[in-house]
């Protein structure tokens, strides 16, 4: 699979997350849980929201895996929690990483992952932190093999 890839530096962020634990499937809930939340908090909305996938499917059981759903929000927002319902507010600092783009259904981001993997191996880098997801279309309003997805991992030089 022949992939464009771009080494970039993100910027230090505030966002309001909720932690997660168990299967993919529970997406569909955890979504709204966050996105209510932040309205009922009303912090304003400062980007598009970001996975961030802790361990990988396959290596642990569906059970095990622990991942994180991220909305980048604006203001001067303290951080917070997580609370019990594993929301909360925290800082995020700048990475380096190596990003390239999915476009399709969710369930097909494997192959963009196992590509880039090579990439980052192939081109002197080593992966540095979790995968990261950034959500650029909603899934309500567009069609699956239209979604498009950055993939990244955070990068350094080897």
């Amino acid at each position: 699979m022949a992939i464009e890839v771009t080494v970039k530096r993100t910027e230090p962020r505030t966002v309001a997350f909720i932690s997660m634990k168990g299967s993919y499937t529970q997406m569909g809930e955890a979504f709204p849980r966050l996105f209510g939340w932040v309205a009922e908090k009303g912090y304003p909305i400062a980007g598009p929201p970001t996975g961030v996938y802790l361990n990988v499917p396959g290596q642990v059981p569906d059970e095990e895996l622990l991942w994180e759903l991220q909305c980048p929000i604006g203001g001067d927002i303290v951080p917070i929690g997580p609370d019990e319902r594993g929301l909360g507010v925290k800082r995020v600092e700048g990475a380096e990483v190596a990003a390239t783009m999915h476009k399709g259904p969710f369930h097909e981001v494997g192959k963009t992952y196992a590509a880039l993997t090579v990439w980052i191996m192939a081109n002197g880098y080593e992966i540095a932190g979790p995968g990261e997801e950034i959500y650029l279309s909603e899934p309500q309003k567009t069609p699956p093999e239209e979604l498009l997805t950055e993939v990244r991992f955070p990068v350094r030089k080897r």
